[in-house]
Protein backbone atom coordinates (compact mmCIF):
# COMPACT_ATOMS: atom_id res chain seq x y z
CA UNK A 1 0.00 0.00 0.00
CA UNK A 2 1.09 3.69 -0.80
CA UNK A 3 -0.31 6.76 0.81
CA UNK A 4 -1.30 9.76 -1.30
CA UNK A 5 1.40 12.32 -2.47
CA UNK A 6 1.91 14.74 -0.13
CA UNK A 7 0.23 18.21 -0.99
CA UNK A 8 2.36 20.87 -2.69
CA UNK A 9 2.02 24.26 -1.79
CA UNK A 10 -0.78 26.01 -3.34
CA UNK A 11 0.52 27.38 -6.89
CA UNK A 12 -1.65 30.38 -8.70
CA UNK A 13 -3.34 28.67 -11.40
CA UNK A 14 -2.82 30.40 -15.06
CA UNK A 15 -6.16 31.55 -16.53
CA UNK A 16 -5.18 29.73 -19.87
CA UNK A 17 -5.04 26.51 -18.17
CA UNK A 18 -8.66 26.54 -17.53
CA UNK A 19 -9.40 26.66 -21.51
CA UNK A 20 -8.62 22.97 -22.30
CA UNK A 21 -11.75 22.32 -19.92
CA UNK A 22 -13.73 24.83 -21.51
CA UNK A 23 -12.81 23.78 -25.04
CA UNK A 24 -13.22 19.49 -23.95
CA UNK A 25 -17.05 20.63 -22.90
CA UNK A 26 -17.05 22.42 -26.36
CA UNK A 27 -16.43 19.25 -28.41
CA UNK A 28 -18.73 17.07 -26.21
CA UNK A 29 -21.45 19.64 -27.33
CA UNK A 30 -20.67 20.12 -31.22
CA UNK A 31 -18.78 17.72 -32.72
CA UNK A 32 -20.94 14.67 -32.27
CA UNK A 33 -23.08 17.00 -34.71
CA UNK A 34 -21.21 18.92 -36.80
CA UNK A 35 -18.50 16.42 -37.37
CA UNK A 36 -19.88 13.14 -36.11
CA UNK A 37 -17.74 10.45 -38.09
CA UNK A 38 -14.99 12.50 -36.87
CA UNK A 39 -16.07 12.60 -33.12
CA UNK A 40 -17.01 8.74 -33.04
CA UNK A 41 -13.42 7.62 -34.24
CA UNK A 42 -11.25 10.34 -32.22
CA UNK A 43 -12.94 11.30 -29.07
CA UNK A 44 -10.76 9.46 -26.92
CA UNK A 45 -7.48 11.22 -28.21
CA UNK A 46 -9.38 14.34 -28.51
CA UNK A 47 -10.34 14.08 -24.53
CA UNK A 48 -5.96 12.95 -24.15
CA UNK A 49 -4.93 15.46 -25.67
CA UNK A 50 -6.74 18.03 -24.01
CA UNK A 51 -6.32 16.64 -20.65
CA UNK A 52 -2.73 16.02 -21.23
CA UNK A 53 -2.16 19.87 -21.14
CA UNK A 54 -3.15 20.97 -17.81
CA UNK A 55 -1.50 17.88 -16.24
CA UNK A 56 2.04 18.34 -17.89
CA UNK A 57 1.45 21.93 -16.55
CA UNK A 58 1.17 20.15 -13.05
CA UNK A 59 3.87 18.09 -13.17
CA UNK A 60 6.55 19.49 -15.19
CA UNK A 61 5.82 23.27 -14.31
CA UNK A 62 4.16 22.80 -10.88
CA UNK A 63 5.45 20.10 -9.71
CA UNK A 64 2.17 19.29 -8.32
CA UNK A 65 2.26 15.26 -8.51
CA UNK A 66 -0.44 15.07 -5.61
CA UNK A 67 -3.16 16.55 -7.46
CA UNK A 68 -2.28 14.13 -10.15
CA UNK A 69 -2.29 11.44 -7.84
CA UNK A 70 -5.77 12.70 -6.40
CA UNK A 71 -7.28 13.10 -9.80
CA UNK A 72 -6.11 9.50 -10.66
CA UNK A 73 -7.48 8.39 -7.45
CA UNK A 74 -10.91 9.86 -7.69
CA UNK A 75 -11.04 8.67 -11.15
CA UNK A 76 -10.47 4.86 -10.80
CA UNK A 77 -12.82 5.19 -7.70
CA UNK A 78 -15.79 6.85 -10.15
CA UNK A 79 -14.78 4.02 -12.84
CA UNK A 80 -15.36 1.52 -10.63
CA UNK A 81 -18.03 2.21 -8.90
CA UNK A 82 -20.09 3.14 -12.50
CA UNK A 83 -18.30 0.41 -14.51
CA UNK A 84 -19.21 -2.52 -11.56
CA UNK A 85 -22.65 -1.41 -11.77
CA UNK A 86 -23.25 -0.93 -15.30
CA UNK A 87 -22.16 -4.39 -15.80
CA UNK A 88 -23.82 -6.13 -13.08
CA UNK A 89 -26.93 -4.72 -14.05
CA UNK A 90 -26.88 -5.72 -17.59
CA UNK A 91 -27.33 -9.25 -16.33
CA UNK A 92 -30.39 -8.03 -14.80
CA UNK A 93 -33.72 -8.48 -17.09
CA UNK A 94 -36.87 -6.26 -15.70
CA UNK A 95 -39.69 -6.63 -17.78
CA UNK A 96 -42.94 -4.77 -17.02
CA UNK A 97 -46.67 -6.08 -17.99
CA UNK A 98 -48.74 -3.76 -19.54
CA UNK A 99 -49.21 -0.93 -21.82
CA UNK A 100 -46.74 2.10 -20.77
CA UNK A 101 -49.41 4.71 -20.64
CA UNK A 102 -48.43 8.37 -18.90
CA UNK A 103 -49.67 7.40 -15.47
CA UNK A 104 -48.07 3.85 -15.39
CA UNK A 105 -44.76 6.05 -16.75
CA UNK A 106 -44.86 8.44 -13.87
CA UNK A 107 -46.04 6.38 -11.48
CA UNK A 108 -42.05 4.54 -12.43
CA UNK A 109 -40.24 7.93 -12.45
CA UNK A 110 -41.55 8.08 -8.54
CA UNK A 111 -40.67 5.01 -7.92
CA UNK A 112 -36.96 5.45 -8.97
CA UNK A 113 -36.96 8.65 -7.08
CA UNK A 114 -37.53 6.81 -3.89
CA UNK A 115 -35.17 3.94 -4.96
CA UNK A 116 -32.35 6.00 -5.53
CA UNK A 117 -32.42 7.32 -1.62
CA UNK A 118 -31.73 2.96 -1.22
CA UNK A 119 -29.20 2.30 -3.87
CA UNK A 120 -28.27 5.66 -5.00
CA UNK A 121 -28.86 7.38 -8.17
CA UNK A 122 -25.93 5.52 -10.41
CA UNK A 123 -27.89 2.12 -9.04
CA UNK A 124 -30.87 3.34 -9.66
CA UNK A 125 -30.12 4.53 -13.49
CA UNK A 126 -28.01 1.43 -14.17
CA UNK A 127 -30.91 -0.74 -12.99
CA UNK A 128 -33.76 0.81 -14.28
CA UNK A 129 -32.60 2.87 -17.86
CA UNK A 130 -33.02 -0.51 -19.62
CA UNK A 131 -36.93 -1.91 -18.47
CA UNK A 132 -37.21 2.86 -18.99
CA UNK A 133 -36.65 1.97 -22.77
CA UNK A 134 -38.24 -1.50 -23.20
CA UNK A 135 -41.11 -0.81 -21.83
CA UNK A 136 -41.48 2.90 -24.05
CA UNK A 137 -40.08 1.42 -26.62
CA UNK A 138 -43.03 1.54 -29.42
CA UNK A 139 -42.91 5.47 -28.60
CA UNK A 140 -39.82 6.61 -26.84
CA UNK A 141 -38.18 9.78 -27.58
CA UNK A 142 -35.43 12.24 -26.30
CA UNK A 143 -37.65 13.54 -23.81
CA UNK A 144 -38.05 10.01 -21.85
CA UNK A 145 -34.51 10.27 -21.33
CA UNK A 146 -33.95 13.19 -20.34
CA UNK A 147 -36.74 13.25 -17.92
CA UNK A 148 -35.32 10.09 -16.52
CA UNK A 149 -31.61 11.79 -15.82
CA UNK A 150 -33.54 14.97 -14.30
CA UNK A 151 -35.39 12.64 -11.83
CA UNK A 152 -34.01 9.14 -11.13
CA UNK A 153 -30.42 10.06 -12.31
CA UNK A 154 -30.16 13.44 -10.12
CA UNK A 155 -33.19 15.26 -8.27
CA UNK A 156 -34.45 12.14 -7.03
CA UNK A 157 -31.57 10.81 -5.24
CA UNK A 158 -31.35 14.37 -2.56
CA UNK A 159 -32.48 12.37 1.13
CA UNK A 160 -29.62 9.97 1.76
CA UNK A 161 -25.74 10.23 1.66
CA UNK A 162 -26.63 6.84 -0.20
CA UNK A 163 -28.31 8.59 -3.12
CA UNK A 164 -25.74 10.89 -4.78
CA UNK A 165 -21.63 11.26 -3.87
CA UNK A 166 -21.91 14.95 -2.75
CA UNK A 167 -24.27 14.09 0.45
CA UNK A 168 -21.69 11.15 0.91
CA UNK A 169 -18.94 13.05 0.83
CA UNK A 170 -21.00 15.28 3.40
CA UNK A 171 -21.71 12.05 5.42
CA UNK A 172 -18.22 11.06 5.62
CA UNK A 173 -16.95 14.55 7.23
CA UNK A 174 -19.45 14.77 9.61
CA UNK A 175 -22.74 15.25 8.37
CA UNK A 176 -25.86 12.90 10.12
CA UNK A 177 -26.96 10.43 8.45
CA UNK A 178 -30.20 11.92 8.45
CA UNK A 179 -30.19 15.40 8.26
CA UNK A 180 -31.07 15.60 4.47
CA UNK A 181 -34.17 13.68 5.36
CA UNK A 182 -34.74 15.84 7.69
CA UNK A 183 -33.93 19.20 6.29
CA UNK A 184 -34.56 18.11 2.38
CA UNK A 185 -38.01 16.39 1.93
CA UNK A 186 -39.97 19.32 1.25
CA UNK A 187 -37.83 20.62 -1.30
CA UNK A 188 -37.33 17.09 -2.57
CA UNK A 189 -41.07 16.63 -2.99
CA UNK A 190 -41.66 20.23 -4.54
CA UNK A 191 -38.71 19.25 -7.21
CA UNK A 192 -39.48 15.62 -8.33
CA UNK A 193 -43.21 16.21 -8.39
CA UNK A 194 -42.92 19.07 -10.73
CA UNK A 195 -40.52 17.12 -12.92
CA UNK A 196 -42.92 14.08 -12.94
CA UNK A 197 -46.16 16.23 -13.27
CA UNK A 198 -44.89 18.01 -16.58
CA UNK A 199 -43.49 14.64 -17.91
CA UNK A 200 -46.87 13.03 -17.67
CA UNK A 201 -47.93 16.20 -19.66
CA UNK A 202 -45.74 15.82 -22.34
CA UNK A 203 -45.80 12.42 -22.07
CA UNK A 204 -49.53 12.46 -22.80
CA UNK A 205 -49.22 14.38 -25.73
CA UNK A 206 -46.28 12.09 -27.29
CA UNK A 207 -48.64 8.74 -26.06
CA UNK A 208 -52.01 10.28 -27.93
CA UNK A 209 -49.64 10.44 -31.40
CA UNK A 210 -48.87 6.54 -31.18
CA UNK A 211 -52.02 4.39 -32.99
CA UNK A 212 -53.68 2.17 -30.31
CA UNK A 213 -53.22 -1.01 -32.62
CA UNK A 214 -50.03 -0.32 -32.31
CA UNK A 215 -49.57 0.16 -28.77
CA UNK A 216 -51.87 -3.10 -27.90
CA UNK A 217 -49.40 -4.91 -30.13
CA UNK A 218 -46.34 -3.85 -28.71
CA UNK A 219 -47.08 -4.75 -25.56
CA UNK A 220 -49.18 -7.39 -25.92
CA UNK A 221 -46.94 -9.80 -24.48
CA UNK A 222 -44.91 -8.15 -21.72
CA UNK A 223 -45.41 -9.24 -18.29
CA UNK A 224 -44.04 -8.37 -15.00
CA UNK A 225 -40.40 -10.15 -14.70
CA UNK A 226 -37.05 -10.19 -12.52
CA UNK A 227 -34.38 -12.33 -13.96
CA UNK A 228 -30.96 -12.13 -12.30
CA UNK A 229 -31.63 -12.72 -8.56
CA UNK A 230 -28.07 -13.29 -8.05
CA UNK A 231 -26.94 -9.73 -10.03
CA UNK A 232 -29.05 -8.03 -8.04
CA UNK A 233 -27.19 -9.59 -4.53
CA UNK A 234 -24.00 -8.33 -6.49
CA UNK A 235 -25.27 -5.12 -7.01
CA UNK A 236 -26.13 -4.50 -3.71
CA UNK A 237 -22.39 -5.99 -3.07
CA UNK A 238 -21.24 -2.85 -4.61
CA UNK A 239 -23.51 -0.63 -2.30
CA UNK A 240 -21.74 -2.13 0.78
CA UNK A 241 -18.21 -1.53 -0.75
CA UNK A 242 -19.46 2.22 -1.31
CA UNK A 243 -19.87 1.85 3.12
CA UNK A 244 -17.04 -0.39 3.78
CA UNK A 245 -15.07 1.97 6.44
CA UNK A 246 -12.77 4.98 6.54
CA UNK A 247 -9.99 3.28 7.08
CA UNK A 248 -10.39 0.61 3.81
CA UNK A 249 -11.24 3.34 2.16
CA UNK A 250 -8.14 5.19 2.46
CA UNK A 251 -5.86 2.15 1.57
CA UNK A 252 -5.06 2.33 -2.22
CA UNK A 253 -2.19 0.40 -3.87
CA UNK A 254 -0.04 3.14 -5.77
CA UNK A 255 -1.63 5.69 -3.64
CA UNK A 256 -4.68 5.06 -6.53
CA UNK A 257 -6.08 2.09 -6.49
CA UNK A 258 -8.68 1.71 -3.50
CA UNK A 259 -9.75 -1.47 -1.79
CA UNK A 260 -13.49 -0.72 -2.92
CA UNK A 261 -12.38 -0.67 -6.22
CA UNK A 262 -10.78 -3.73 -6.23
CA UNK A 263 -14.09 -5.66 -4.91
CA UNK A 264 -16.36 -3.63 -7.24
CA UNK A 265 -14.38 -4.71 -9.86
CA UNK A 266 -14.28 -8.29 -8.53
CA UNK A 267 -18.07 -8.29 -8.16
CA UNK A 268 -18.24 -7.35 -11.70
CA UNK A 269 -15.97 -9.83 -12.76
CA UNK A 270 -18.42 -12.43 -11.17
CA UNK A 271 -21.69 -11.40 -12.13
CA UNK A 272 -20.53 -10.98 -16.06
CA UNK A 273 -19.25 -14.56 -15.93
CA UNK A 274 -21.93 -16.00 -14.30
CA UNK A 275 -24.98 -14.01 -16.49
CA UNK A 276 -26.24 -16.24 -19.48
CA UNK A 277 -25.54 -14.86 -22.61
CA UNK A 278 -28.80 -14.69 -23.79
CA UNK A 279 -29.73 -12.21 -21.06
CA UNK A 280 -26.95 -10.07 -22.14
CA UNK A 281 -28.27 -10.40 -25.80
CA UNK A 282 -31.98 -9.26 -24.23
CA UNK A 283 -30.45 -6.81 -22.33
CA UNK A 284 -28.68 -5.53 -25.92
CA UNK A 285 -25.52 -5.25 -23.01
CA UNK A 286 -21.70 -4.67 -24.52
CA UNK A 287 -19.21 -2.23 -23.12
CA UNK A 288 -19.86 0.39 -25.40
CA UNK A 289 -20.91 2.56 -23.65
CA UNK A 290 -18.99 2.03 -20.75
CA UNK A 291 -16.14 2.94 -23.02
CA UNK A 292 -16.97 6.32 -23.86
CA UNK A 293 -17.60 6.80 -20.64
CA UNK A 294 -14.15 6.16 -19.42
CA UNK A 295 -12.18 7.56 -22.07
CA UNK A 296 -14.14 10.66 -22.25
CA UNK A 297 -13.96 11.23 -18.31
CA UNK A 298 -9.83 10.93 -18.35
CA UNK A 299 -10.21 14.11 -19.80
CA UNK A 300 -12.71 15.48 -18.25
CA UNK A 301 -10.88 14.96 -14.43
CA UNK A 302 -7.95 16.29 -15.90
CA UNK A 303 -8.83 19.21 -17.44
CA UNK A 304 -11.39 20.02 -14.56
CA UNK A 305 -8.25 20.19 -12.11
CA UNK A 306 -7.42 23.56 -12.26
CA UNK A 307 -10.92 24.70 -12.36
CA UNK A 308 -11.42 23.07 -9.32
CA UNK A 309 -8.42 24.62 -7.67
CA UNK A 310 -9.37 28.17 -9.22
CA UNK A 311 -12.35 27.28 -6.98
CA UNK A 312 -10.77 26.16 -3.78
CA UNK A 313 -8.65 29.47 -4.00
CA UNK A 314 -11.34 31.76 -4.46
CA UNK A 315 -11.76 32.34 -0.82
CA UNK A 316 -16.01 32.55 -1.29
CA UNK A 317 -18.33 34.50 0.73
CA UNK A 318 -21.91 33.76 0.76
CA UNK A 319 -24.31 36.35 2.14
CA UNK A 320 -27.42 34.11 1.78
CA UNK A 321 -28.48 30.71 1.31
CA UNK A 322 -29.57 31.45 -2.21
CA UNK A 323 -26.63 32.70 -3.79
CA UNK A 324 -24.78 29.27 -1.91
CA UNK A 325 -27.40 27.27 -3.81
CA UNK A 326 -27.14 28.96 -7.05
CA UNK A 327 -23.35 29.36 -7.17
CA UNK A 328 -23.02 25.64 -6.20
CA UNK A 329 -25.72 25.06 -8.36
CA UNK A 330 -24.01 26.75 -11.15
CA UNK A 331 -20.60 24.93 -11.04
CA UNK A 332 -22.42 21.56 -10.24
CA UNK A 333 -23.68 21.40 -13.75
CA UNK A 334 -20.64 21.78 -15.55
CA UNK A 335 -17.79 20.38 -12.94
CA UNK A 336 -18.54 16.96 -10.76
CA UNK A 337 -20.95 18.12 -8.19
CA UNK A 338 -19.24 16.35 -5.54
CA UNK A 339 -15.82 17.98 -5.70
CA UNK A 340 -17.64 21.41 -5.92
CA UNK A 341 -20.15 20.44 -2.97
CA UNK A 342 -17.16 19.97 -0.95
CA UNK A 343 -15.40 23.22 -2.53
CA UNK A 344 -18.23 25.15 -0.96
CA UNK A 345 -18.81 23.15 2.24
CA UNK A 346 -14.84 24.25 3.04
CA UNK A 347 -15.41 27.95 1.99
CA UNK A 348 -18.91 28.38 3.86
CA UNK A 349 -17.42 26.77 7.20
CA UNK A 350 -14.05 28.18 7.21
CA UNK A 351 -16.05 32.05 6.66
CA UNK A 352 -17.47 31.01 10.09
CA UNK A 353 -14.16 29.80 11.62
CA UNK A 354 -14.82 26.33 11.32
CA UNK A 355 -12.54 23.15 9.83
CA UNK A 356 -14.02 21.35 6.74
CA UNK A 357 -12.02 18.16 8.32
CA UNK A 358 -12.92 18.01 11.70
CA UNK A 359 -16.59 16.24 12.13
CA UNK A 360 -17.40 17.91 15.06
CA UNK A 361 -17.44 21.23 13.80
CA UNK A 362 -18.90 20.14 10.50
CA UNK A 363 -21.80 18.90 12.95
CA UNK A 364 -21.59 22.61 14.44
CA UNK A 365 -21.79 23.92 11.11
CA UNK A 366 -25.31 21.11 10.16
CA UNK A 367 -26.55 22.30 13.24
CA UNK A 368 -26.49 26.27 13.21
CA UNK A 369 -26.28 27.04 9.11
CA UNK A 370 -28.67 24.68 8.13
CA UNK A 371 -30.16 26.82 5.57
CA UNK A 372 -26.59 27.59 4.35
CA UNK A 373 -25.83 23.59 4.65
CA UNK A 374 -29.60 22.98 2.68
CA UNK A 375 -28.56 25.14 -0.32
CA UNK A 376 -25.28 24.11 -0.80
CA UNK A 377 -26.35 20.37 -1.02
CA UNK A 378 -29.26 20.95 -2.83
CA UNK A 379 -27.33 22.95 -5.81
CA UNK A 380 -24.89 20.39 -5.87
CA UNK A 381 -27.60 17.25 -6.17
CA UNK A 382 -30.14 19.30 -8.24
CA UNK A 383 -28.53 20.79 -11.00
CA UNK A 384 -26.31 18.13 -11.68
CA UNK A 385 -29.19 17.63 -13.80
CA UNK A 386 -28.21 20.80 -15.58
CA UNK A 387 -25.48 18.81 -18.52
CA UNK A 388 -24.70 15.53 -19.68
CA UNK A 389 -21.52 16.10 -17.13
CA UNK A 390 -22.72 17.50 -14.09
CA UNK A 391 -23.30 13.84 -12.44
CA UNK A 392 -21.48 10.67 -13.13
CA UNK A 393 -24.54 8.78 -14.34
CA UNK A 394 -25.82 11.13 -16.72
CA UNK A 395 -23.73 10.88 -19.64
CA UNK A 396 -23.62 6.90 -19.20
CA UNK A 397 -27.33 6.71 -19.70
CA UNK A 398 -27.23 8.59 -22.84
CA UNK A 399 -24.62 6.33 -24.24
CA UNK A 400 -26.86 3.52 -23.23
CA UNK A 401 -29.98 4.74 -24.58
CA UNK A 402 -28.03 5.39 -27.71
CA UNK A 403 -27.00 2.34 -28.03
CA UNK A 404 -30.99 0.91 -27.87
CA UNK A 405 -31.35 3.06 -31.12
CA UNK A 406 -32.90 5.64 -29.11
CA UNK A 407 -32.14 9.84 -30.51
CA UNK A 408 -30.94 11.63 -27.68
CA UNK A 409 -30.44 15.41 -26.92
CA UNK A 410 -26.93 16.50 -27.92
CA UNK A 411 -24.92 17.95 -25.27
CA UNK A 412 -26.14 21.99 -26.74
CA UNK A 413 -29.93 20.25 -27.28
CA UNK A 414 -29.99 19.32 -24.11
CA UNK A 415 -29.23 22.51 -22.18
CA UNK A 416 -31.33 24.59 -24.63
CA UNK A 417 -34.12 22.24 -25.37
CA UNK A 418 -34.63 21.00 -21.54
CA UNK A 419 -32.11 22.49 -18.80
CA UNK A 420 -32.32 25.91 -19.67
CA UNK A 421 -36.23 26.42 -20.17
CA UNK A 422 -37.75 23.26 -18.16
CA UNK A 423 -34.83 22.28 -15.51
CA UNK A 424 -33.80 26.07 -14.43
CA UNK A 425 -37.19 27.76 -14.04
CA UNK A 426 -38.04 24.88 -10.97
CA UNK A 427 -35.13 24.45 -9.45
CA UNK A 428 -34.95 28.20 -9.31
CA UNK A 429 -38.87 28.45 -8.18
CA UNK A 430 -38.03 26.00 -4.95
CA UNK A 431 -34.79 27.51 -4.49
CA UNK A 432 -36.68 30.72 -3.63
CA UNK A 433 -39.58 29.33 -1.81
CA UNK A 434 -37.76 27.78 0.62
CA UNK A 435 -34.42 29.44 0.46
CA UNK A 436 -34.52 32.41 -0.87
CA UNK A 437 -38.02 33.59 1.65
Amino acid sequence: MMPLLAAAPPVAIPSWLLAPFAMLLLAMALLPTLLPHFWERHYAKVALALGAVPALWLALVAGDWHSLQHAAAEYTSFIALIGSLFVISGGIQITVRGEATPLRNAAFLALGAVLSNLVGTTGASMLLIRPWISMNKYRITGFHVVFFIFVVANCGGALTPIGDPPLFLGYLRGVPFGWMLEHAWAPWIAVNAMLIGLFLILDWRNFKRAPKPVREEQTRQERFALRGWLQVVLLLGVLVCVFLPARLQEMRWLGILSVPAVAMSALALVAFKLTPPQRHEANDFSFGPLREVAWLFVGIFLTMIPALQTLQQSGLKFDAPLIAYFGAGSLSAFLDNAPTYLAFLASAMGSAGLNVDQPAEVLTFAQGQAPLLLAIALGAVFFGAGTYVGNGPNFMIKAIAEQHSVRTPTFLGYMLRFSLPILLPILALVGWWFLGR
